[in-house]
């Protein structure tokens, strides 16, 4: 089979949703377009829905809404991703760095293929630019508001996550194969998750 012919056997069969969650700047975007691309499936980016719903930029919501109405459309674009049918068809779902601090969203990750990008604080100070505005590091000490963030959500991204896969110093090219190769796979140490749990979202 070439690899083209693979690439629409891919496409053709069902394919539960592979759920990408990590820290702001852990690179669950540009990694979840690439991993889409190797699988011939497609990448919706919850924040995107977020955006397309409310009409303007993230962070215009945090300004102008605040932060529960922006978290109120993040659990609703998270639900819609990963509705049946619609989970399927895009493959690759990134979800924003907070969203998985939702109990709903939770529950909706449990039994899914949920791959945590991890990434040291060194590289996310760096990728992020604690000097560049964002939503939640906004004030006068971004590098602590980073860390106390991560303190939150660092044990929630580990104890979802069906495989971690550390993106320190790596190509999104790189860390898109490792996930690839570990869904081919089927299992994560010694472990292996039935796409009936998947498709029925452990609930």
């Amino acid at each position: 089979m070439t690899a083209s012919d693979q690439s629409a056997s891919t496409r053709a069969a069902p394919f539960p949703p592979v759920v990408l969650i990590g820290a702001p700047g852990a690179g669950k975007t540009t990694v979840g377009a690439a991993l889409a691309a190797r699988l011939g499936v497609g990448f919706t980016d919850t924040d995107a829905i977020v955006e397309a719903a409310a009409g303007k930029p993230v962070s215009d919501i945090f300004v102008t809404d605040g932060e529960p109405e922006f978290r109120r459309l993040e659990r609703a674009a998270v639900a819609a991703a990963l509705a049946p049918g619609t989970g399927a068809a895009a493959g690759i779902v990134g979800l924003g760095g907070g969203a998985v601090m939702d109990e709903e969203t939770q529950a909706r990750l449990a039994g899914r293929r949920v791959v945590y990008l991890e990434t040291g604080f060194a590289e996310l100070a760096k990728r992020v630019g604690l000097d560049r505005a964002r939503p939640l590091l906004i004030g006068t000490n971004p590098r602590a508001q980073l860390k106390a963030l991560l303190e939150q959500r660092l044990p929630v991204y580990g104890r979802l996550a069906w495989l971690t896969v550390s993106t320190d110093g790596r190509e999104p090219d790189e860390i898109a194969a490792e996930i690839a190769a570990a869904i081919a796979g089927g299992a994560v140490e010694g472990g292996a998750i039935e796409d009936s749990a998947i498709e029925g979202g452990g609930r």
